[in-house]
């Protein structure tokens, strides 16, 4: 452990520092999950900071962790550490502060000095997706010696790049908000999660997702977790099937890959009609299944072209 550690503060001090600070939001959020007995849109005050802490932290140790595959544009990925820890943390004092006072962190347009810091966090998570972006890029430009873990690590970093991305499907004022803005002139709130309804409705333990509506949340975390997701899938397949040569690997991860994008993609979808998760209609389970079959078809092709290759070779050698 300490042998990464090192390895990980290498490759960007910065990332890791933030890793760490996240560690401290988090226990500070979860003092304020036990002492502070406020609710935020129907929720304890304290839970998005707690929630935030443990993504972006997990994020800032994924970053600084893939960082050390990348050794082209070294002076550029140092930079790109530093920016991805400064919006993270930036990102999460922000949503602190919000619940110490009691308000809404996001979406929260209600005075001056809400709407300045709603737009602050907007424009941070602007330039993370950028951020994010150019470390995809990077990767793509970059030479594996395992061809089949470069594109473990490729994919999984575009799909958390698209995932991020969702988030600004929330930014945009509902129906009902622009309703309220031509009424009264004045407009509390721009933007939310929830498709069907306000926010702040029952939710999910934890999570806080709607139990009665669609959710833009429920793909953005998926979307978002893509960069650990994927790459486990790759350790998985060359751990416990290591007789799989590095393009059956390959295939088996690009396929493992399009079925999981096209996994969100109908969580998407699914949210965007105003469904929970909870309660798919017969369309949301026939696409779900038609991406689950069209996957496993796939891997149960390449498994099948191993199987005849073996064949061959075998029959040949007698």
């Amino acid at each position: 452990m300490n042998g990464l550690l090192k390895k990980l503060w290498a490759s960007s001090a910065s990332l890791i520092s933030a890793g760490f600070l996240m560690l401290a939001a988090l226990a500070v959020a979860l003092v304020g999950l036990i002492a502070d007995p406020r609710t935020i849109t129907g929720a304890p005050a304290w839970l998005k900071p707690a929630k935030f802490a443990i993504s972006t932290g997990i994020y800032s140790f994924t970053i600084a962790w893939l960082l050390t595959y990348i050794t082209i544009w070294p002076a550029a990925m140092r930079w790109m550490g530093r920016l991805i820890a400064g919006v993270i943390v930036a990102e999460v004092v922000l949503i602190d502060v919000q619940a110490a006072r009691g308000v809404a962190s996001h979406f929260n347009v209600t005075t001056p000095f809400n709407a300045a810091l709603f737009s602050i966090m907007g424009a941070a998570i602007g330039l993370l997706l950028i951020c994010s972006a150019t470390i995809a890029i990077a990767l793509f430009r970059q030479t594996f010696a395992d061809r089949a873990w470069g594109w473990a690590l490729r994919l999984g970093m575009t799909i958390t790049v698209a995932g991020a991305a969702l988030g600004g499907m929330m930014l945009g004022p509902t129906s009902t908000q622009l309703a309220e803005l031509r009424a009264t002139h004045h407009m509390a709130t721009a933007g939310a999660h929830t498709v069907g309804a306000p926010d702040g409705g029952p939710g999910l333990p934890m999570t806080g997702w709607s139990l009665a509506h669609g959710d833009l949340r429920i793909p953005h975390f998926f979307g978002i977790h893509a960069v650990q997701i994927v790459p486990l899938f790759a350790w998985l397949l060359a751990r416990f099937r290591p007789a799989l040569s590095i393009l059956q690997r390959t295939r088996l991860i690009q396929i493992g890959a399009a079925g999981y994008t096209a996994f969100v993609a109908t969580m998407v979808w699914q949210a965007l009609r105003g469904q929970s998760i909870l309660d798919p209609d017969q369309a949301t389970l026939i696409a779900l299944a038609t991406c689950a079959g069209a996957t496993i078809l796939a891997a149960i092709s390449v498994a099948a072209r191993k199987k005849t290759a073996t064949s061959i070779h075998a029959a040949a050698r007698t």
